[in-house]
């Protein structure tokens, strides 16, 4: 059985559980950790495990939104850490004792009984990928921090059981916001973030009847909103918007089972 959650999502930080259960064996994966150690370990707790019940980490990227606490973690708990070297190599090729794992497009990796299958994705950063995650029987994707879908991105989202989808801003909200033209520019581009609209057109590209779950991540405080999140992916799944999920930054999601 495979099954994901979000611990939190969005600028504040970012970190998403994956687990696969078989016979009496139980892997997890920690996909990024953007928190501080404290916060994480706070985070793992409400949902009744610790630190030490994870197996490995992989961190997407080097923003601080992503990484947060990985060397500290990885030292304390002696775990792998697996990243692209461009990631390292931005982070400033920090030591990881031994427990460095270099990941790069196309090299599938395990961890127990999940087979992560990392890719590249545009966005602004040195190396950045995001991930199909599998037990052999059901597939997940987590997909944050692009600025559009590629024929690449989209050809490894196919036939997917569920999906965490980046939702970062709404057009609009961005266009009127204070954010300085700047980072307006760098948010709404190419290799920024995804906008509801282009989140949307990932969900209608990937959608088949097997797809069980699309839980929107990363979503903006300020230039967002949970309801025209849900109303977007409705629309583009033919669904209810009672039906659309959201990761929150301070809650992340339930338990859901791919």
């Amino acid at each position: 059985m495979l099954r994901f959650r979000s611990l939190g999502s969005g600028s504040t930080g970012n970190a998403t559980l994956v687990e696969a259960t078989s016979g009496g064996r139980t892997s997890r994966l920690l996909i990024d950790c953007g928190f501080t150690l404290r916060h994480l370990d706070t985070r793992l707790a409400r949902v009744g495990l610790a630190a030490s019940d994870i197996d490995a980490v992989f961190i997407t990227h080097e923003h601080g939104d992503h990484i947060g606490c990985a060397h500290a973690l990885s030292r304390r708990e002696r775990l792998p850490v697996w990243m692209s070297e461009g990631t390292w190599l931005a982070t400033g090729g920090r030591d990881f004792e031994g427990r460095l794992k270099l990941a790069r497009d196309g090299l599938d990796i395990e961890v127990g009984d999940i087979a992560v299958q990392p890719f590249t994705v545009p966005h602004d950063a040195r190396e950045p990928l995001q991930l199909r995650c599998t037990d052999g029987a059901r597939s997940l994707g987590v997909l944050t921090d692009l600025g559009h879908a590629t024929p690449h991105v989209l050809a490894r989202l196919a036939g997917l059981d569920a999906l965490l989808l980046e939702c970062n801003h709404d057009s609009q909200m961005l266009a009127a916001s204070a954010y300085p033209a700047f980072l307006k520019l760098r948010v709404g581009g190419n290799y920024g973030h995804l906008s509801n609209a282009a989140a949307a057109d990932i969900a209608r590209a990937v959608h088949h009847a097997g797809l069980r779950h699309v839980v929107a991540a990363h979503l903006s405080e300020q230039n967002n909103t949970p309801e025209r999140v849900r109303r977007a992916l409705a629309e583009a799944l033919g669904a209810s918007e009672d039906e659309m999920l959201t990761a929150t930054a301070a809650e992340g999601s339930p338990w859901l089972d791919v």
